[in-house]
């Protein structure tokens, strides 16, 4: 789902791309897909847009839709002597869970890397 009020937000406000993607700490071509909704934008990456945008969250969030695509002319998922489709269920609500899980990992190590790069930056005794 394309992050249509992300995008109008921006733009309005005159920025890039890539100074959007400096902020959330990632290429351009990878804000692009967040963007166009191909990658998700982790909830600490709305932070930071939404911050550096000085808007509220809610001003440019759009929920993300789950893409999954069943072949309903696949013989195993016709089969009616099986429960399949709940079987698929468990499945998707599994495999979200865990790249959720992993998505916010990601966003953990990334806000991370930001404060050991700002440590790194900042002389020895001056804090």
């Amino acid at each position: 789902m394309q992050k249509e009020k992300l995008r109008v937000i921006r733009k309005q406000k005159g920025y890039t791309q890539q100074q959007i993607a400096d902020i959330i700490a990632t290429d351009v071509s990878n804000y692009s897909r967040k963007e166009s909704g191909d990658v998700k934008i982790v909830r600490d990456e709305w932070d930071k847009i939404a911050r550096f945008l000085d808007v509220s969250v809610e001003d440019i969030y759009e929920d993300e839709e789950a893409k999954i695509v069943i072949n309903n002319n696949h013989p195993v998922y016709n089969d009616q002597s099986s429960s399949s489709s709940g079987t698929i269920t468990q499945f998707h609500n599994m495999s979200a869970s865990i790249i959720q899980n992993l998505q916010d990992y990601i966003a953990l190590l990334k806000e991370e890397n930001e404060k050991l790069k700002e440590e790194l930056r900042t002389p020895k005794g001056r804090k």
